[in-house]
């Protein structure tokens, strides 16, 4: 079967900052101001949470979707209205991205040293960001294969992984070659199971694809599978160093990559749920319904 695909630049997206739920005609100023951002130190003094969790901002976001923090210490965050926003480290709003188009962030991926990788599951499109969050090209799946992709993640080398659900596949996409390359057939792994993939990520030359009914499937940066880790109920993971991370039971959890121990962190009193936590070097972020704090470690 030919291979094509539409790997064309953006050029009507938005990059100024808009309200955290504002969509705005793409192309155009935003006349309103940055999502609140309000500092807990400048309020009081810093809160001092539980085992070492130190509040220092919150950020006003309703409904904040998919999260990822580049190797500066960045945070990406998408919002209700699927803007992407771009923080510093200590919470600062930096940039937004926001769509011409409507559609649901599943993931975004910003470890890539050059990149930010941003997954719409419904229009079945991967959206490339540089680091001030102005749009550099998209690929449209359907181009590329017949299957519906459930996950994609951006490797170091600027080639995408797909986890092709119809066929039950791991695919490899070079955008610059305009080809698919590596296939690794998942059926044979899965058995009579019904998986539940929710996010996939590599991660220091190994990739890591997380089902939340069986566990962690690990591959090497070939595809070749390599383990599972059997950590169930997840939903997504993250890395800090050379531990894996995730939240569960209002703890997050991590998992050393080499010595294979683990520790548990509970996580600071919060009125509402917990959606999903991301850990930095310095700095941890805690995302409810309300929005995203911001603790110092």
């Amino acid at each position: 079967m030919a291979l094509s695909t539409n790997f064309s630049a953006l050029t009507h997206a938005q990059t100024t900052v808009p309200s955290a739920a504002s969509v705005v005609p793409a192309g155009k100023p935003v006349p309103t101001a940055p999502a609140p951002v309000i500092n807990a130190a400048a309020q009081t003094t810093s809160v001092a949470a539980a085992q070492g969790w130190t509040l220092v901002r919150s950020i006003v976001l309703p409904r904040p979707g998919p999260a990822s923090l580049d190797r500066r210490g960045n945070l990406y965050v998408s919002d209700a209205q699927n803007n992407v926003h771009q923080y510093g480290p200590d919470g600062q709003p930096l940039n937004t991205y926001s769509p011409p188009q409507p559609g649901h962030t599943a993931q975004i991926e910003a470890w890539n040293t050059s990149k930010v990788l941003v997954f719409y599951d419904d229009r079945q499109e991967i959206l490339l960001l540089d680091r001030f969050m102005a749009p550099l090209s998209q690929v449209r799946l359907p181009d590329l294969l017949d299957g519906m992709v459930r996950a994609a993640t951006l490797a170091p080398d600027d080639r995408l992984w797909l986890l092709d659900e119809s066929d039950l596949a791991l695919r490899q996409y070079d955008p610059s070659g305009q080809r698919m390359g590596l296939n690794t057939p998942l059926d044979m792994l899965i058995g009579r199971a019904r998986p539940d993939f929710r996010f996939m990520r590599q991660y220091q030359n190994n990739l890591y694809l997380v089902d939340r009914n069986s566990g962690i499937f690990v591959f090497d940066n070939l595809g070749n599978y390599r383990k599972k880790l059997p950590f169930l109920g997840v939903n997504t993971i993250g890395f800090r160093g050379d531990e894996l991370y995730y939240l569960l039971d209002k703890t997050v959890r991590f998992f050393h990559l080499y010595n294979l121990t683990e520790r548990t962190l509970p996580l600071p009193e919060v009125a509402t749920e917990v959606q999903q936590v991301v850990v930095g070097e310095q700095f941890a972020y805690v995302m409810t319904a309300q929005g995203v704090a911001v603790y110092k470690l």
